[in-house]
């Protein structure tokens, strides 16, 4: 079982790629037959290459995030960041809980996303 200093790592990297990365370098945090539901409630995306294709529209977006708070339980992290993209002067934040559970070498097998059309501000 990783490590909550290690899952925190992973929860940062994910954010980091999610922040600037392509879509393979977010799906790389992900392990081979991982899954994605986001947001919850939505068909899940099942293994990296479909997690990458589920990623690829924002990659060409400018995007930031930034962690807001994160609790590490055993293999698993829950927490809340805020995700600001922009497109052709248009401005999208949402500000989800993520779930996710990790493997032993800290690569995500489940995220699951809460948020809702609710919770999108367009700027």
């Amino acid at each position: 079982m990783p490590t909550a200093e290690a899952i925190t790592d992973a929860v940062r990297r994910y954010l980091k790629a999610v922040a600037g990365g392509t879509a393979a370098d977010i799906a790389a945090c992900f392990a081979e037959n991982a899954t994605l539901e986001d947001p919850v409630g939505s068909e899940p995306h099942r293994g990296r290459a479909a997690i990458q294709r589920f990623f690829e529209p924002i990659t060409d977006a400018r995007r930031e995030t930034e962690l807001i708070a994160i609790r590490v339980a055993s293999s698993s992290a829950a927490f809340h960041f805020r995700v600001r993209t922009e497109r052709d002067s248009q401005v999208v934040e949402v500000q989800p809980i993520d779930v996710m559970t990790f493997d032993e070498t800290g690569l995500i097998v489940e995220m699951r996303a809460f948020w809702s059309e609710a919770d999108i501000r367009l700027g």
